[in-house]
C-alpha cells in the first residue's frame, strides 16, 4: 500500500489482518537459516556491538522492541508485536516523497544458549509488500572471545511494477537499512556512544 501520508494505525490494522491469512509471498521460507536461493539480491551487514553477557541480552532486548527499525524513515509497526513465529508486522518505509506500507509475517525464532550464544528472528513478506523474500536479525555472543555481534541476512527481489521499475533506487534502500539498523542497535545498547563509530572496519559491506 502506497500513499503520500504516512499511514495510520487505523488503517494498518485492517492491512494487517487482511494480510494475516494469506501465504508467504515467495516459496523459500526459512531459507535465511541456511543459504539464501538463487535468483534473489542477498544483502549482509555486520557488526560488533561490545563484549559481554550485558550486551548480548541489552541488544537481545532491543530486537524484542522492534529498536533495528526506528529509523526516521523506516518503522515497524507494531513496535510491541511479540516475537513469535506466525506474527504479522506492518514494515512503513518513506522514499521519494511517499509512505510504503508492507506486510511481513515472522517465520522462525532463534534462541540458542551454548559456546555461541543466539537471539533473534526471521520474517518473511506477505502479498501485501512491494518486495519478495525474507530477512534474519541476529544478535551472536561468542562465549570464547566474549564479543557479541548483531548480523542482518537478507534475500530478496521486486514484487511490484513500481519497485521493478526504480529498482536501483530500492537496491540504495536496502543497503541504507542495513547501515541504518545496524547504528541503531549499536545506540540502543550504548547509548553515550555516536553510533558505531570506532567499529566501521567491523562491518560488512551489504
Amino acid at each position: 500500500m502506497i500513499s503520500f501520508h504516512k499511514p495510520s494505525p487505523e488503517s494498518i490494522r485492517p492491512f494487517l489482518a487482511a494480510q494475516a491469512t494469506l501465504p508467504f509471498s515467495y516459496s523459500a521460507v526459512g531459507a535465511t537459516a541456511a543459504t539464501p536461493p538463487v535468483g534473489y539480491d542477498v544483502d549482509h551487514t555486520r557488526i560488533k556491538l561490545g563484549e559481554g553477557e550485558f550486551v548480548f541480552h541489552a541488544a537481545s532486548d532491543a530486537l524484542r522492541r522492534w529498536e533495528q527499525f526506528r529509523l526516521g524513515w523506516v518503522e515497524a509497526w507494531s513496535p510491541v508485536t511479540p516475537i513469535q513465529s506466525g506474527e504479522v508486522v506492518a514494515v512503513m518505509g518513506r522514499a521519494i516523497g511517499m509512505w510504503w506500507l508492507n506486510a511481513c509475517r515472522i517465520v522462525y525464532v532463534v534462541e540458542e544458549p551454548g559456546p555461541i550464544s543466539k537471539f533473534g528472528f526471521a520474517y518473511g513478506t506477505l502479498p501485501g509488500h512491494v518486495e519478495s523474500g525474507e530477512e534474519r536479525f541476529l544478535i551472536e555472543w561468542n562465549r570464547q572471545t566474549d564479543s557479541v555481534s548483531y548480523d542482518i541476512l537478507a534475500f530478496s527481489k521486486p514484487n511490484h511494477f513500481l519497485t521493478r521499475l526504480g529498482y536501483p533506487l530500492v537496491r540504495r534502500s536496502q543497503k541504507r537499512f542495513g547501515r541504518d539498523s545496524a547504528a541503531a542497535i549499536f545506540r540502543a545498547v550504548h547509548p553515550t556512544h555516536n553510533d558505531h563509530e570506532g567499529r566501521k572496519d567491523e562491518m560488512i559491506p551489504p
